[in-house]
């Protein structure tokens, strides 16, 4: 027997969800310091040559995502969140040990793959919080998501780059423990949150992200343009992501601790958004509102990205840039409201997806821009030159936003109709 649905107050299993997350971006930050260096040792080329394998490094990870969140998300419907959060977190740790015993590009691919796999247990912890929280609490409770997130870039490269300096393997190590832990700490903790009554078949049609897309589109004009948003603001996103490391071991002649050290700003700007500011915004200004605020400081950040020759104005970059994270919590509110709780884990897992193609477009096409501006033979040699792209994405995710603002805006007021 399932345990009892959690009401909203049962603080244990939210702080799972939450830890879940956030060692989930913990372990992802962990290895971004040691990454480039890794790469380098294990194919036995220079940094400049490594970023091309790093960016389809990245991509490998992205693409099984992208194959597996539809199902996961498809899985928690039917069988309940619960199940589906912990085997994902298991086979997170498992994945991390595969890749601190790799000693070949191959097996780091291959525990790329299955981290990416099991790491699209995003879609279901999102699709948990649906289930508890009232529509009109969902921003904030996403928000906290994104507390998550922060966090994790917080410590994660931070502690990363402490382990890095020691061995480039002991990040990966560290990544695996904590998974355990935290599966461990779930088998205790976390109820299930999805009634029998409110559970579904299974249909593989919906469960692969072809169907997801397909499923996605049904549902309206509103949610389609939502979508679209989200993808380019992740897609343009990818320009730091992706290849930050890169951008600043060149320009700036970084370590791997001081590239943590950047990062763990990020993490800093992220919790202060996510956590202060979300909750504030949604309720004064509302979702709509909210997510163009955050496009725009996203838009000045991709500029000062742009042209953050020394470090100060990168760091200028990363506060203002913070704001972008109003925009993902206020998008999922207003999305979640598109679709009935029986089909929220498959919402999420068709997010999920499209997050995963924006990353699986998104750093090897950066990787490359980076490459050839910055190559010795470069006509114009232009660092700076993936931020100007990213600009023009996140401009045209602005531009459909406002051209479908009507919609978004009735579907936020659609709970209070």
């Amino acid at each position: 027997m399932s345990p009892a649905v959690p009401a909203p107050a049962d603080r244990r299993a939210l702080a799972f969800i939450f830890l879940t997350v956030f060692i989930d971006m913990l372990g992802f930050g962990l290895v971004i310091p040691v990454l480039p260096v890794l790469v380098a040792t294990l194919s036995g080329r220079d940094l400049s040559q490594a970023t091309a394998i790093g960016g389809w490094l990245i991509m490998s990870f992205a693409f099984a995502q992208f194959l597996f969140a539809p199902l996961l998300g498809n899985l928690s419907d039917r069988f309940g969140r619960r199940p589906v959060l912990l085997l994902s977190m298991a086979g997170h740790g498992l994945a991390y040990l595969l890749a601190a015993a790799a000693q070949a590009i191959p097996v780091l691919f291959a525990a790329r793959v299955l981290a990416g796999a099991t790491g699209a247990s995003y879609s279901t912890a999102y699709a948990y919080i649906a289930d508890v929280a009232p529509a009109e609490r969902r921003a904030q409770e996403f928000g906290l998501i994104g507390v998550a997130f922060g966090l994790g870039f917080i410590f994660g490269p931070a502690l990363g780059g402490i382990l890095g300096a020691a061995d480039d393997r002991l990040p990966f190590l560290a990544a695996a423990a904590l998974s355990a832990v935290n599966c461990v700490f779930g088998l205790f903790v976390l109820p299930e949150s999805l009634p029998g009554a409110r559970r579904r078949a299974f249909d593989w049609r919906r469960a692969n992200p072809l169907g997801a897309f397909r499923h996605l589109g049904s549902l309206g004009p509103s949610l389609i343009r939502l979508a679209m948003v989200l993808f380019l603001w992740s897609l343009a996103l990818q320009a730091l992501h992706g290849i930050w490391s890169y951008v600043a071991a060149w320009r700036y002649g970084w370590s791997p601790f001081e590239v943590g050290v950047s990062l763990a700003a990020v993490g800093v700007a992220a919790v202060a958004v996510n956590g202060l500011l979300v909750r504030r915004s949604v309720r004064r200004f509302g979702e709509s509102a909210t997510v163009v605020i955050g496009l725009s400081a996203g838009l000045l950040a991709f500029l000062l990205y742009a042209l953050a020759d020394r470090p100060a104005l990168a760091f200028v970059a990363i506060g203002v840039g913070a704001l972008g994270g109003l925009i993902v919590p206020a998008m999922q509110a207003l999305m979640t409201r598109e679709v009935p709780p029986s089909a929220q884990g498959e919402l999420q897992g068709g997010i999920s997806a499209l997050n995963s193609l924006s990353i699986i477009i998104g750093p090897p096409m950066f990787a490359q821009i980076f490459a050839h501006f910055t190559a010795p033979d470069a006509p114009v040699v232009l660092a700076g030159a993936p931020f100007i792209v990213a600009f023009a994405l996140a401009a045209l995710a602005l531009g459909l936003f406002l051209a479908s603002r009507p919609l978004a805006l009735r579907a936020a007021r659609r709970p209070a109709e």
